[in-house]
């Protein structure tokens, strides 16, 4: 299977995370951004890294970036440069363009000329943090959607020695386990049979209002 293409533009923290990850986990990834300094910093974690405007339409369509994937305009902070920036790539025939951005407006524009999702990093990353404050004792949070998410928690000594039928989750808490961890090793959908034990830790989902009143014993 061919690997996927990606383009980012702009390597600001949020575009060279993005443009790393992507290349970690195997994509082709071209990074375009008109700081030298910031091109050759990553040029030996990304597949190509090119020193070019995003509004250069005779640039970008020299790099061929009409047959990637995917592209990610990184440069919330510069409206102008994103909105040319995600015309341009749509127009050369990307068939999906995520941006990012600060504020709604900058949102409502961006959508209005093309980008198929927009994505507010600094205020998903609050969320998130928040969420964890709020939760306490859950780790490894990841959130599904605003209300729900999928999170890891100690298991409770009152839990110690019930099988998962016993404890009836799903009526009790209105969450699902799908999944309980024990030494490193994790066992994926067990058995309503499951006897639980205080090292274990579960993986369960649910609504965010559920899960947090769980960790509250409420």
């Amino acid at each position: 299977m061919k690997n996927k293409e990606f383009v980012v533009f702009g390597l600001g923290r949020f575009g060279k995370s993005v443009a790393i990850t992507l290349a970690e986990s195997g994509c082709e990834v071209l990074v375009v951004d008109n700081n030298e300094d910031k091109i050759h910093d990553i040029a030996d974690s990304v597949t190509y890294a090119v020193k070019a405007d995003v509004t250069d339409a005779e640039t970008l369509s020299s790099l061929g970036i009409g047959n990637f994937d995917g592209a990610v305009i990184a440069i919330g902070e510069h409206l102008e440069a994103s909105v040319l920036g995600t015309i341009l790539v749509k127009e050369m025939g990307i068939p999906f363009v995520l941006a990012k951005v600060q504020t709604e407006t900058q949102a409502k524009v961006l959508m209005k000329v093309g980008a198929d999702k927009v994505v507010f990093p600094e205020k998903e990353t609050g969320i998130r943090i928040a969420n964890k404050l709020i939760h306490g004792n859950f780790f490894d949070a990841v959130e599904l959607s605003s209300t729900y998410s999928l999170m890891e928690i100690s298991s409770k000594p009152e839990w110690d020695g019930h099988t998962l039928k016993e404890l009836d989750f799903r009526k009790k808490y209105d969450i699902n386990v799908i999944g309980i961890k024990n030494a490193g090793k994790l066992n994926i959908n067990p058995l309503a049979e499951q006897v639980l034990s205080r090292e274990d830790v579960l993986v369960v989902i649910g609504e965010n209002e559920q899960l947090t009143r769980l960790q509250s014993n409420k």
